[in-house]
């Protein structure tokens, strides 16, 4: 019988990143994590694979107490840990964050979140870990000094990582089957003391649909990238203020994606309900939608239709069209649906939380707990399941090398 790896999430949120560890077989020894109703969404999934004594495996708490590792330890076996993985939060980093700070984010203590997760990786010595951040870490600079260097040289203490151009860590979600154009930097890291490169690994990520950067040469071999009809068209229409937390749902066929994160047996469809938007809204989705337009395009045609506020942002209506990936899945859904317009004009609303969990590729039966709010906040900064699943093929691969070295 082949051995189940183990890991422990950090930063860990609802687990979209657990989830693509769970589908490839690896066993879940804890999840850190500080927001409650991710953690309710943590332990309706180890529920869902049958785990024992979740609550103790599900530690709600802020990680950067004094004594966390003591109290990892004292909830699960760290004696041979195969793999961290996690991210810490990335408001801090990310260019949207930095826009609306007038110190760019400098000094917000989140840039820091990092230490933890190094304090965690160096007392308990997994072989491998799998650290996940948005771009912006790369251009971000504290102190003069570029960031991700500071986040590699403290990594890199007890850890072999990658030491090549930075950029080569940047991976794009939609070259993994998620039908959504979302890049991270994925920094993976080798205990010194096995015989493996962190250079090995990242070629061990393995792309199956092209993306529109890419050349013909380049598009050999792999599958066009997954849209957002792929994604959510098979679902029921619902109006704007419509729709129900659970209804009946049985698909007349599912595409090869669908199939990915649905079982044939499910007969139920979870948080498709819609926002209740004013009448000025409404008709902005609806002749968006209808005339291709965006939103400067709609200012000018129907002027009668311009904001209140005196700033908005030339993308600040945007529509998903069906033919194309989505564009990045945000937290800041939980606030307005403006940027995630439906592109079917005859429903003239945004999307739900169930099609927002679909253009992530979160299977529909996970259970996502809390509020609307929380619910987009949860999907908004989850790592998509199917792009965690193409990285623990990955490492699965590599920690059965290590087991016959």
């Amino acid at each position: 019988m082949r051995k189940k790896y183990t890991f422990i999430d950090l930063f860990a949120g609802c687990g979209g990143l657990s989830e693509g560890f769970y589908r490839q077989g690896f066993h879940a020894l804890a999840h850190v994590e500080i927001n409650h109703f991710a953690c309710e969404s943590l332990r309706e999934r180890m529920k869902y694979y049958g785990y024992k004594d979740i609550d103790k495996a599900v530690i709600e708490t802020d990680i950067t107490r004094e004594d966390i590792v003591d109290e990892i330890r004292k909830r699960c076996n760290t004696d041979n840990v195969d793999l961290i993985i996690g991210g810490p939060p990335c408001q801090s980093f990310s260019s949207a964050g930095r826009a609306r700070d007038e110190h760019g984010m400098k000094n917000d203590p989140r840039n820091y979140l990092f230490e933890s997760y190094v304090k965690i990786l160096n007392a308990i010595r997994p072989k491998f870990f799998v650290f996940e951040n948005v771009t912006g870490l790369l251009t971000a600079r504290l102190k003069g000094k570029r960031h991700i260097f500071t986040v590699l040289g403290e990594l890199g203490k007890e850890y072999k990582v990658y030491n090549g151009n930075p950029s080569d860590m940047v991976f794009n979600t939609v070259n993994y089957g998620v039908p959504q154009i979302r890049k991270r930097v994925i920094i993976l890291g080798v205990r010194k003391d096995i015989d493996l490169e962190p250079a090995d690994l990242y070629k061990g990520i393995v792309k199956t649909n092209w993306d529109s950067d890419m050349s013909e040469s380049e598009r050999k071999g792999l599958q066009p990238p997954v849209t957002v009809r792929d994604a959510i068209g098979d679902l029921p229409p619902v109006p704007n203020g419509g729709g129900s937390n659970m209804m009946e749902f049985k698909p007349k066929a599912m595409n090869s994606f669908v199939q990915k994160i649905r079982s044939k047996d499910d007969e139920t469809l979870l948080y498709h309900v819609t926002r209740k938007n004013n009448d000025k809204d409404k008709e902005r989705y609806k002749v968006m939608a209808q005339n291709h337009w965006t939103f400067l395009e709609m200012l000018e045609k129907r002027p009668d239709l311009r904001h209140e506020k005196a700033r908005v942002f030339p993308n600040s209506y945007t529509v998903q069209w069906w033919d194309q990936p989505s564009k990045t899945i945000i937290a800041h859904l939980y606030k307005d649906g403006n940027l995630f317009i439906h592109p079917d004009w005859k429903q003239d609303r945004s999307i739900t939380v169930r099609e927002a969990a679909r253009l992530m590729s979160f299977p529909d039966d996970f259970v996502i707990c809390g509020s609307r709010t929380e619910q987009f906040k949860q999907i908004g900064n989850a790592v998509p399941p199917l792009f965690a699943e193409a990285i623990a093929k990955c490492m699965k691969k590599e920690l059965n090398k290590v087991d016959k070295l």
